[in-house]
């Protein structure tokens, strides 16, 4: 990535990249690499391996999916590529970040449906991520100003952005969910799973990573709790269980897979066995047959400060079906992920953001445009969105 360059200019995005085998625009003859191999996931067919990562874009204002998202997913679409939709709340209690889509109500449902059929209409495969942010939240963000809802009542240090998308506050001190309150929070993911299937999307994702709310009963840095989704292994992975079970029930367990992130110390989540946590919940997984499990490498930190010796092997050798690999994978480590089996397949979130054709890029060995953080989160429709240059505008 150091020989990289971006600038902005005229509204345009421009990348200027010496690479061996790209000369004036002219590429050497594609190799077949094992990013591009085909594959089998359940009943879908994958053309290739590299999967866009969900990413929130803050552009889907007032919780509402816009028509800009159609155009956005629908770039970075190919024929038989798997595309996951950026983290979509399933209640108005899930909130906890500016302008993020939501699929509890009919009319979300309804703003959902040209956007996966803009993805299905250029063949692609897409499934929508549902989430519950639990405490990194602020009463603003909840129903008539409550407490954000969380494992335990340990408040996460920073600062949240406001509903506004331009304020900031402390994040706001969260209240642990009782347990007869737990069903209603499941309840919400599986009504969320049918309607994101009644929108079109082809499965859903769980997120359970990064230290939103079913994170927040699996690590016990912040798991206190000395009920029955406290204390053992068994216990704080009863309610990410209970979630999974309820919409594989629901919608299919071909059409569900999980996201998990048990080495990654995000907004305060912290366990003292993660390779444990991480093993068992792959081990625990089998039972219901989803269709993949998403795993972050423990080599990812957002900050890049994370250093650990882990592997994500004995994980991946403890899950029965198809496995993915996220955090920070560039083209090389990604073929080498999954030359070495480690991975059946890559998700990508920075590259497939600033590379629209991503895939293309690959099999060329071409340049890259460079992502510029300053738009990750803005709610600008186009800047920084759909403005990514393809490779022939280049």
């Amino acid at each position: 990535m150091g020989t990289e360059a971006f600038a902005l200019g005229a509204g345009k995005l421009r990348s200027s990249v010496e690479i061996p085998g790209y000369v004036d625009g002219e590429a050497s003859p594609p190799k077949k690499i094992p990013l591009l191999t085909p594959y089998q996931l359940g009943p879908f067919h994958l053309s290739h391996r590299i999967v866009l990562a969900p990413l929130t874009r803050s552009r889907s204002y007032n919780t509402i999916p816009q028509p800009h998202a159609a155009l956005y997913y629908a770039q970075r679409t190919t024929p038989g590529g798997l595309l996951i939709a950026e983290a979509t709340g399933v209640s108005e209690t899930s909130n906890g970040f500016p302008h993020t889509p939501g699929i509890w109500t009919q009319e979300q449902v309804e703003a959902w449906k040209p956007i996966v059929k803009a993805v299905h209409d250029k063949g692609g495969i897409f499934f929508c991520q549902i989430w519950h942010v639990g405490r990194p939240s602020h009463t603003a963000y909840q129903p008539n100003g409550a407490a954000p809802l969380s494992s335990s009542n340990k408040r996460v240090e920073g600062q949240v952005v406001l509903p506004s998308g331009t304020e900031t506050a402390e994040y706001s001190v969260p209240r642990a969910l009782k347990m007869e309150e737990i069903p209603k929070i499941v309840e919400d993911f599986r009504l969320a799973a049918r309607n994101a299937i009644l929108a079109g999307f082809d499965g859903v994702e769980i997120h359970g990573a990064h230290g939103y709310l079913i994170d927040q009963f699996l690590r016990d840095g912040i798991n206190d709790r000395t009920d029955a989704y406290g204390g053992s292994l068994e216990n704080r992975s009863r309610f990410a269980l209970e979630i999974v079970e309820t919409i594989a029930n629901e919608i299919g367990a071909q059409r569900v897979g999980i996201r998990l992130s048990p080495f990654t110390d995000f907004l305060g989540a912290s366990d003292s066995d993660p390779m444990g946590l991480g093993i068992h919940l792959a081990k625990a997984l089998n039972k219901y047959n989803i269709l993949y499990a998403h795993y972050v490498q423990p080599r990812f930190g957002f900050n890049g400060d994370v250093a650990t010796d882990h592997s994500l092997l004995p994980i991946r050798k403890a899950f029965k079906n198809s496995f993915f690999a996220a955090g920070g994978f560039t083209r090389e480590s990604g073929n080498e992920a999954i030359a070495s089996g480690i991975a059946d397949a890559v998700v990508y979130g920075r590259l497939f953001l600033a590379n629209p054709d991503l895939p293309k890029r690959f099999e060329l060995n071409a340049p890259l445009n460079r992502y510029n953080r300053d738009t990750f989160y803005t709610q600008d429709p186009v800047v920084g969105y759909t403005d990514y240059p393809f490779l022939e505008q280049v």
